[in-house]
């Protein structure tokens, strides 16, 4: 599918080439539905929430939010939080380095 500039800031469905972040494959177009005439209950502008943005520059995948950043994939999920907080949820989880592997924090409970 060729994109072209009236594509800008369009919403795409993305796959990755070998899970690689750098090799994004645009696989499709995200579909918005119909705009309904505007009522007297749709909030005003300003309270509607902001677009996420994305950079693509070769280099790096950068996803910016308001609130927070949700991966998701059947049981499995991180979460990106405004507060700071980075949540990793799953039913098997693997840490794998072939350096060191460093925990760091305030306090480091396990089980």
């Amino acid at each position: 599918m060729a994109l072209g500039k009236n594509e800008i800031g369009r919403e795409v469905a993305l796959l990755f080439e070998e899970s690689d972040p750098r090799k994004p494959i645009v696989m499709g177009l995200i579909q918005q539905p119909e705009s309904t005439v505007a009522s007297v209950e749709t909030p005003a502008l300003e309270e509607q929430p902001q677009p996420i943005n994305v950079e693509i520059d070769g280099e790096r995948l950068v996803f910016t939010a308001q609130k927070e950043i949700v991966l998701r994939c059947g049981k499995a999920s991180i979460t990106l939080t405004r507060a700071g907080k980075v949540l990793i949820r799953g039913a098997y989880v693997l840490s794998r380095s072939s350096g060191a592997n460093k925990i760091k924090g305030g306090s480091i409970a396990l089980n």
